[in-house]
């Protein structure tokens, strides 16, 4: 097991893909699928030969409309996860929990991310946990909380109001003294937004390049392509969850976070290369 202070560097010199590794029985895609630990080891790896970059594993949903789990059952479910993933691989670990005694256990079991969907607002002791590990942090901007926030959204000015929160964000962490270089933003695709919002979101991501923080984008199989698109089976949204994981590169993420590892990693080391040599080439 590693030490409990985290010593994680992410660089970013290409996009870095995420796995999104779910032990909970009720996510919207795929719920129940990976709920024994045993499941979630064999996904793990499997997501790492794919070419997964990070795994980040979750023990709550935050699906709309999905209940809290407490502290001791997150914990149940995410713990032996992470340690018997950490026996097996020597890949950065993220994990998807809003609350600060979760999160102490995750890192002392081998995690080196905490990925908060609350922005450090859920959890006033979250900041110091993360600081005190020198642990590496997302900070996602979310309206409301899972029970309520898609209950018709609005904003006056979308993209000010949430580069606003997740400047509030940041301000929570700069004060608890975690270091600028290990936060990475998330603008919360479908977290208290509605179809047009998330497309805005994509249209417009460099602007958040204002906040001098790493992008991480999750459009995986969300509910907003499946309107575009008219499919209801997330699992089906594999082409629209692509388009957008593209579109989200070129217009600045740094990290997508996915279920579908291959072919995510596969689009985006296409982008990447589209970006870093199309400048240099020349006709004829």
């Amino acid at each position: 097991m590693r030490p409990q202070k985290a010593q994680i560097h992410l660089k970013f010199e290409r996009t870095l893909i995420m796995g999104a590794l779910n032990v909970t029985p009720d996510s919207f895609s795929d719920g129940g699928k990976f709920f024994s630990k045993k499941d979630a080891i064999a996904r793990a790896i499997q997501m790492a030969r794919d070419g997964a970059d990070i795994i980040d594993i979750g023990g709550e949903s935050t699906r709309p409309g999905a209940s809290d789990v407490d502290v001791a059952e997150e914990a149940r479910r995410v713990v032996p996860v992470i340690e018997g993933i950490r026996r097996k691989l020597d890949i950065p670990l993220s994990v998807d929990t809003k609350k600060s005694r979760v999160a102490v256990e995750a890192l002392r079991a081998g995690a080196d991310i905490i990925n908060d969907v609350s922005g450090l607002k859920n959890d006033d002791a979250m900041a110091d946990v993360v600081a005190s590990h020198s642990a590496a942090l997302i900070v996602m901007h979310m309206k409301g909380t899972p029970q309520d926030m898609q209950a018709a959204p609005r904003y006056r000015n979308l993209i000010n109001e949430i580069i606003g929160g997740l400047r509030e964000s940041l301000a929570i962490a700069r004060r608890a003294g975690i270091a600028k270089n290990k936060i990475i933003i998330d603008p919360g695709i479908g977290f208290g937004k509605t179809v047009g919002h998330n497309l805005e979101i994509l249209n417009r991501l460099k602007e958040f390049k204002v906040l001098k923080c790493p992008i991480c984008v999750g459009t995986s199989r969300k509910s907003f392509i499946g309107k575009v698109l008219d499919i209801a089976d997330p699992a089906e949204r594999l082409t629209g969850t692509i388009a957008s994981c593209v579109i989200a590169i070129m217009n600045g993420a740094n990290i997508i976070r996915v279920h579908d590892i291959k072919e995510a990693r596969a689009a985006a080391l296409t982008a990447d290369s589209v970006m870093n040599t199309g400048a240099h080439l020349t006709s004829g």
